[in-house]
């Protein structure tokens, strides 16, 4: 199959430099934007996470049935939800259910390492490249989601319950993920496993870094304004998904 006619079937983004900020802030606003929802608005965890699940249970019922290809509003934006609902899930788990972040931890990578072998079984392979059906994709958002959830916990666990602190967490996950890029580079680490293992690394990076901006003082945090640091990275975010959709469109003209 031709290669670009192979690429306008895919129904997710090539992995570009503006996919990793893209991605990184997606995990940011899902920090702050669950908190400032939940806490800011009054509104409650489990009424965030009733009305984040609808709207997200919209927006991917247009992108199996609707759309045929990626298009990046409505990619990012389920991005973004299913981020909320990451964190949301982690967070109602421990503070309302009280289950522990190491069990926590532990429950959510066998899942989502079960989601890959699930995957791979039937479809022998991870490749992002690949992804150009609905059940291909069904596997893709369902792994996504457990890996915003386990990162959140992940993010937690290292900040919160080891006392690292959020700047400490955050430098572990980034000079992770700057590892994995070497080894991919200079090392021939393998493509699909790299960017898995940097893929669920930048959820607990953003979260970690949401945190840190978000957190007060005394708590090791910046004390940064919530609805400031949301508004900042979602304009971004908006303004890198409006510059990836008028490249997409230049390519399919």
């Amino acid at each position: 199959m031709d290669n670009q006619l192979k690429s306008a079937l895919l129904r997710v983004p090539e992995v570009t430099l503006l996919f990793w900020i893209a991605k990184t802030l997606s995990t940011t606003v899902g920090e702050t934007g669950a908190d400032y929802l939940a806490f800011d608005l009054n509104l409650g965890m489990p009424m965030v996470a009733v009305i984040m699940s609808g709207i997200m249970a919209i927006f991917l019922y247009f992108q199996f049935t609707k759309v045929k290809a990626y298009r990046p509003s409505i990619y990012w934006s389920i991005v973004v939800l299913m981020s909320i609902m990451g964190t949301l899930i982690t967070d109602i788990l421990v503070d309302d259910l009280d289950v522990s972040l190491e069990l926590l931890t532990i429950v959510f990578t066998l899942s989502m390492l079960a989601g890959f072998g699930v995957w791979y079984k039937n479809e022998k392979t991870l490749s992002i490249h690949s992804i150009d059906t609905g059940k291909r994709e069904a596997y893709y958002w369902l792994v996504i989601l457990l890996a915003f959830a386990l990162g959140t916990g992940v993010g937690d666990l290292l900040s919160e319950s080891f006392a690292l602190g959020y700047a400490t967490a955050l430098t572990i996950f980034g000079g992770a993920i700057a590892l994995i890029t070497v080894g991919y580079y200079f090392f021939k680490l393998n493509a699909v496993f790299a960017f898995w293992v940097a893929y669920v690394l930048t959820r607990p990076l953003g979260a970690s870094l949401g945190d840190l901006m978000i957190q007060p003082v005394e708590k090791g945090g910046m004390g940064l304004s919530m609805i400031h640091v949301n508004l900042l990275f979602l304009t971004t975010i908006v303004l890198i998904v409006f510059f990836m959709s008028l490249r997409l469109r230049r390519q399919e003209a």
